[in-house]
């Protein structure tokens, strides 16, 4: 079976434009021929569909987005009867978010928390549901002209009392590098918690055009987080609050009993900053104070100088003892 190309048709979808290429499917706008509605088409790709984890994962992803019902989410079709596996799914006007912070990175704070606040309505809606989406980058956010947003592409999500999927050719630690959970990281399904540390990581770009853990390949970048601590996002960007540098710090908690809890709790705080916890700078992250850089310093120069001291110290009593 060869890759369907744009112009050609599927059942009745005309595909007009190629939008979206993965490694596993590609993403069309296309056109109902019976009523001229525009759609977005997701076509695994022929030897995908020969992947029986894959099929699994795709099918539980059609299957999810058919429950969904609110704006800020993502609607799949019902279709009858398909000549081959596809998914049908509302079109949705906008920009992705990576391509926002792509060229206007950082973006101004009242606006980096309105998205942010919108992707905590759409987490609420699902989480109520009893679904995890565990891939949450802004790659998997569309944001329109009124920076409203359209969570997408749930491939990879979880529901509640749903058998584990595990893929052979995939790693078994479900995500992205750089907005994964510390519980991911180790192995763990991840839950709603995951969700909001993701979209932590989201907001600390947004408001800074960068991700606050780095590392030369992606298993460097998920084990930072397990072991450095990030900048206040103060510290990087003049003139920001340091409430939303509090708030932050509680969503990036590495345990996750000491995160905001739920969706709704993390949009409390950025709706009201006034009222937020406040953490000491010098604690971010993880609970535990983090030197400063001339202090660490200091410390290792004495370190240093004390160490001929000490050596002359044993040799004398070596030596006299």
């Amino acid at each position: 079976m060869k890759p369907l190309q744009p112009g050609e048709c599927l059942d009745h979808y005309r595909l007009e434009a190629l939008v979206a290429r993965s490694g596993m499917a590609s993403i069309f706008r296309a056109t109902d021929l019976r009523t001229g509605g525009q759609y977005a088409v997701k076509v695994p790709h022929p030897e995908a569909e020969c992947d029986i984890a894959f099929y699994e994962r795709f099918q539980r992803e059609a299957a999810i987005g058919r429950e969904m019902d609110n704006p800020a989410v993502v609607k799949v079709m019902t279709d009858e009867s398909p000549s081959r596996v596809y998914m049908v799914m509302e079109w949705a006007d906008g920009r992705l978010l990576r391509e926002i912070l792509a060229h206007e990175a950082p973006l101004e704070p009242e606006r980096a928390t309105r998205i942010a606040l919108g992707v905590c309505a759409a987490l609420a809606y699902i989480h109520a549901r009893g679904v995890v989406h565990r891939d949450l980058k802004p790659e998997n956010v569309m944001i329109d002209a009124e920076d409203g947003v359209k969570l997408i592409d749930f491939g990879i999500a979880a529901k509640a009392g749903a058998r584990r999927l595990t893929f052979g050719k995939l790693s078994n630690i479900m995500g992205t590098a750089e907005y994964i959970s510390p519980e991911q990281v180790k192995g763990k399904r991840g839950d709603a918690r995951s969700d909001i540390y993701s979209l932590a990581i989201m907001l600390y770009e947004m408001l800074t055009g960068e991700t606050p853990f780095s590392g030369s390949n992606p298993f460097a970048i998920m084990n930072a987080r397990l072991k450095t601590t990030p900048a206040p996002p103060s510290e990087i960007v003049a003139g920001l609050s340091p409430r939303l540098d509090s708030i932050l710090a509680r969503a990036l908690e590495r345990e996750p009993t000491r995160r905001f809890q739920s969706a709704s709790e993390f949009a409390h705080d950025l709706q009201h900053q006034d009222q937020a916890q406040s953490i000491e700078p010098a604690v971010y992250a993880n609970g535990t104070s983090a030197p400063d850089k001339p202090r660490r310093r200091l410390w290792l120069f004495g370190t240093l100088a004390a160490l001929p001291v000490a050596i002359l110290a044993l040799i004398f009593v070596a030596r006299f003892a």
